[in-house]
């Protein structure tokens, strides 16, 4: 991906999938494509692309991309339908928020400070580098509809995942590869986190002024009050979790 790139909404599962470089090709495979549909990448009712073409993005063969597939049916993300107009649809849909408790995360309370210490260092500098992009007038209109769709959210699982996809696209902007992956690796973690606890709604209206301070900065070319904003988003979260998991 080349930073004068042009994504959009339908670009942004190849902006997020990469070639698969370890021997471990199935489970790799699983685990992005698991990762892509918790994260709202591709949403329920969405049609994966075609075989062919995912194989290639992930860079594996289109027996281990079958096999892949079969253990998201398994798990129940997706269905496949066979014949003439078929493909593989997402099934699964994200659960609301606070149904799980801190008990159910795997991971430590080392290991989620590190994590949100990571995102601090990584998101800001996403922000701040998008900011910096000369974006065409598509990349504008894509990053506004992804803050808007996460304002419009009728249910909290609908605005967990398009949260999600609103902080990829800011990664996708910054036109580096590193950071997207570092992003989607990230929102991975934050997305079971926020999981495990309960919906306010007072951070939900706190959250919503934080993304558009973010966003305005990006589209006003400011990349150190993108990453101040951002910076200051990270926090609000990060506090709200601290104080929530124990």
């Amino acid at each position: 991906m080349t930073k004068d790139a042009e994504p959009s909404a339908h670009r942004l599962p190849q902006a997020v999938l990469r070639p698969v470089r370890d021997g471990n090709a199935f489970e790799a495979t699983v685990e992005q494509l698991a990762t892509s549909v918790r994260l709202g990448v591709f949403v329920a009712g969405q049609q994966l692309p075609p075989e062919r073409e995912l194989a290639e993005t992930l860079g594996v063969s289109r027996t281990t991309l079958r096999e892949a597939i079969a253990a998201l049916r398994e798990a129940g993300m997706v269905q496949t339908r066979r014949g003439r107009g078929g493909g593989t649809v997402v099934t699964y849909r994200a659960p609301a928020q606070g149904e799980a408790s801190g008990r159910d995360l795997a991971m430590t309370p080392e290991q989620m400070r590190d994590a949100l210490d990571f995102r601090r260092v990584v998101e800001p500098g996403a922000a701040a580098l998008a900011a910096s992009r000369q974006l065409s007038a598509e990349q504008r209109s894509w990053l506004v509809a992804c803050r808007q769709e996460v304002e419009r959210a009728g249910d909290v699982a609908h605005h967990r995942q398009a949260d999600s996809r609103l902080h990829l696209a800011i990664a996708t902007l910054s036109g580096s590869d590193l950071l997207v992956s570092a992003v989607t690796q990230v929102q991975g973690m934050l997305h079971d986190m926020l999981g495990a606890i309960p919906v306010l709604a007072p951070n939900i209206g706190h959250s919503n002024e934080q993304h558009r301070a973010v966003v305005d900065a990006v589209l006003g070319g400011d990349p150190d009050g993108a990453s101040l904003s951002m910076q200051e988003h990270c926090d609000a979260t990060s506090a709200l979790l601290r104080g929530l998991i124990a």
